[in-house]
């Protein structure tokens, strides 16, 4: 796993390694932060905790450059805990397994962590380093960013004195993010009765299952499959054959698009052969649309044990309907910056537990009425449907700046180093920025990293070429930050 502390720029390298060995999932950042407490102390550094578990370090300028605009250096500790199904690992105790695969580092059958990994060893690497020119400058980590951005809430007003924001949370090296969409969660719940199963049934699992997921911002617009989905498209083709449905497991992570799906179900023997040849058909299907995206995409299916009860027929067909009727993916493109999508949904988790399903999505758009609009769609099909729609953990989204100073200065860096300009995007993706802009509207931001493909799916991987670009472009930035 060591392997990667061979590579340059070696103190980035070092510090991306040491994340690696501390187990980090959002929500149990308690070692990594103890860890940047210690760097802290290690490094001389004035550093504060905040009272959600943000850590905040101050690094004074270096001789001749006190007069220059403060600089943040932001990025988020969590990492998004994602395995294959036949990997052991436990993301509270295990570190992640390092290697190098041609010109990329991964991990070993699990979520990397690069996002945001790389962009926290990036600024670990400015505070300790003794040869860098830069003004003032200010480290913030933040926690939970990947599971609601608890630790970007959490930040209060005037804790940071700063001018310029650097986000160190992008993923494709030579691009300038200036904007992102706002987001928020829904989740529907509905109630269903149960009742014994029925004399002359046989019990089935069925099984999606192969596909790529990926980031439910990011990757939405590829046309990756919806395990989820798919499996209720499976469930609504046999619906009028007398099945029910005893449980539903489908998805793990609101932000990740689902990549397995199961469904314990149970119908008449005398219709086995027909419902299990119309689950091949449906598949085979799938598979035909799906076969440029998501290539090793599965469905399978097994004989189980009897459950002792299962949901009514109205109920299960309730269920079913809902799903299957419900919204998902890009829902409309932006008409202001091409090839970007404004609104968009992911169905991200659907289960039950005994006598009730839940269904758990993340709604991303640009446009707030927009995101708005969609959320009340759910709303009124929750309602039709005899159940109820939450909506919780909404956040801004980030307005660009065409005329941010910081902006300028990195267009004309970048074109010094590399000769030509970078690309100046947006993202369908919710950045802190969006929250930092409702707390410090005074801030420049800009965002940008190496690049990473595949975050949020065992995938993952990051470029060794774009971690080099990525790091000589910031100390550059840092020594062409303008003055007061």
């Amino acid at each position: 796993m060591s392997e990667i502390l061979n590579l340059n720029p070696s103190e980035l390298w070092a510090n991306f390694y040491a994340l690696t060995q501390i187990p980090r999932p959002s929500k149990h950042e308690e070692k990594v932060v103890a860890y940047l407490v210690e760097f802290a102390k290690k490094h001389n550094l004035e550093y504060k905790v905040d009272e959600v578990g943000n850590i905040i370090m101050r690094k004074p300028a270096t001789k001749g450059m006190e007069n220059r605009k403060g600089v943040i250096l932001q990025a988020h500790v969590d990492m998004v805990p994602q395995k294959n199904n036949d990997k052991v690992h436990n993301f509270e105790t295990d570190p992640i397994e390092t290697r190098i695969d041609g010109e990329w580092v991964k991990a070993n059958g699990t979520t990397l962590g690069a996002d945001n990994g790389m962009g926290a060893a990036a600024a670990m690497t400015v505070l300790a380093s003794t040869t860098l020119e830069h003004g003032p400058i200010e480290a913030l980590f933040t926690i939970d960013e990947e599971t609601g951005m608890t630790g970007a809430f959490g930040l209060k007003s005037g804790e940071l004195n700063g001018d310029i924001l650097l986000n160190l949370d992008s993923e494709t090296e030579g691009e300038l993010y200036v904007g992102c969409a706002g987001g928020i969660d829904a989740s529907i719940t509905i109630d269903y009765a149960t009742e014994a199963v029925p004399a002359g049934y046989c019990a089935y699992k069925l099984i999606v299952g192969g596909l790529k997921g990926g980031h439910s911002g990011m990757d939405i617009i590829l046309g990756r499959g919806n395990a989820n989905k798919i499996l209720f498209r499976l469930l609504r083709w046999v619906a009028e054959c007398g099945i029910r449905l005893e449980s539903i497991d489908g998805g793990s992570l609101r932000n990740a698009i689902p990549r397995e799906a199961s469904a314990v179900l149970v119908f008449p023997t005398e219709h086995k052969d027909c419902i299990l040849k119309e689950f091949d058909k449906v598949a085979e299907a799938v598979a035909k649309e799906l076969e440029a995206v998501d290539g090793d995409f599965f469905m399978k299916y097994e004989a189980v044990d009897m459950p002792k009860v299962v949901m009514t027929e109205a109920d299960t067909n309730r269920c079913i309907n809902l799903v299957y009727a419900a919204p998902n993916g890009v829902m409309r493109m932006s008409d202001s910056m091409p090839g970007l999508v404004e609104t968009s949904l992911n169905m991200a988790i659907v289960k039950t537990d005994g006598n009730k399903m839940a269904i758990h999505s993340l709604l991303r758009s640009s446009v707030d009425s927009a995101k708005e609009d969609l959320a009340e769609r759910l709303v009124c099909l929750a309602e039709l449907a005899g159940g109820k729609c939450e909506l919780a953990g909404g956040y801004p989204g980030w307005k660009p700046n065409m005329k941010s100073p910081i902006l300028t200065t990195m267009q004309a860096t970048y074109n010094k180093l590399y000769g030509k300009e970078p690309k100046i995007m947006a993202i369908h993706a919710g950045l802190e920025c969006g929250l930092f802009g409702t707390m410090y509207p005074n801030w420049d931001m800009i965002s940008f990293g190496p690049t990473i493909m595949y975050p949020h799916s065992p995938d993952e991987k990051v470029n060794i070429a774009s971690v080099g670009k990525f790091w000589d472009y910031l100390v550059e930035t840092l020594k062409n930050i303008p003055v007061k």
